[in-house]
């Protein structure tokens, strides 16, 4: 399929969509994007990607410069329409623009604004997983940046550290690296939030920690409280992952992704997992 992308505002063939080699979002990963899965043609949870998309601008200091979230919606739906997709990956992207190549940057800013996407298949309840298996993390030195430095509530171009966490796990089986903050707490992987049952409870990192709380993390502690199933957010070492008994990861494009290995130990898929999971699915089924 030739996809068509949207850039600054024109639907151009993705062989011809370019950025200028000068964009900050190019140059110094000054930029933020929000990664969206497409249920029968509608953003899901748009309103909270728009929400954080603002926010992380407004951290990078051009949030007076973000089109109006009406017309964000707009370029989103023609990219979507053009390439006639109902079930898609979509990536919205911001950055600061064309500036002259100092770090400092203007405060004059005209920002470069992206839509990409990309087929993937029908979800919910009558569809299929864009993942081949469970997943298997890997538990690696790499530290989680901590706010202080650069904050992880903003979902900027720069995924430096996640990269270098993934570069740990060459040459081993994990296809998921968790990394954990600089005093040795479990924070996140390096493209999920992390999730974990012990003692009956569903837990999860506190976002009092260095990681980014994703969208599918929200949405997926609210189908566990409907579930009845307890939920804590807390600080944890990394220990804690021998003893669960359930074990899985969340972002947009995998949704609920069961986890089987962790580090050297075999984690089996529960039952809580699995109903999650379903909740999920019927909760996307309603998009179709």
């Amino acid at each position: 399929m030739s996809y068509q992308y949207h850039v600054d505002g024109e639907l151009v063939p993705a062989a011809e969509a370019t950025v200028n080699v000068r964009d900050r979002g190019f140059m110094y990963g000054d930029g933020a994007f929000e990664t969206l899965r497409i249920y029968g043609g509608e953003p899901f949870e748009w309103e909270a990607h728009a929400d954080r998309l603002q926010r992380s601008c407004e951290t990078l200091g051009f949030g007076n410069a973000l089109p109006p979230v009406s017309a964000l919606r707009e370029r989103v739906d023609e990219t979507l329409a053009a390439n006639e997709l109902s079930d898609a990956y979509l990536k919205l992207s911001i950055t600061r623009g064309v500036q002259p190549g100092k770090l400092t940057p203007d405060e004059d800013v005209d920002p470069t604004v992206v839509v990409y996407v990309s087929e993937l298949p029908r979800a919910g309840v009558e569809g299929q997983r864009v993942w081949d298996g469970p997943a298997s993390l890997g538990t690696v030195e790499r530290e989680r940046v901590p706010d202080e430095a650069i904050p992880a509530d903003a979902k900027t171009h720069n995924y430096l550290n996640g990269i270098l966490a993934r570069l740990e796990l060459r040459g081993s089986d994990h296809d998921e690296a968790i990394m954990c903050s600089r005093d040795g707490y479990l924070a996140e992987g390096a493209t999920s939030n992390l999730f974990f049952v012990s003692d009956g409870t569903l837990r999860t990192p506190t976002a009092d920690l260095p990681l980014l709380p994703g969208v599918t993390r929200d949405v997926v502690r609210s189908l566990a409280e409907a579930a009845d199933v307890p939920v804590e957010t807390g600080r944890y070492e990394p220990d804690i992952l021998q003893q669960a008994s359930e074990v899985f990861v969340t972002n947009s494009t995998w949704e609920i992704r069961p986890v089987t290995q962790v580090d050297d130990k075999s984690v089996a898929v529960g039952p809580v997992t699995s109903d999650l999971q379903e909740r999920f699915d019927k909760l996307v089924e309603s998009f179709y």
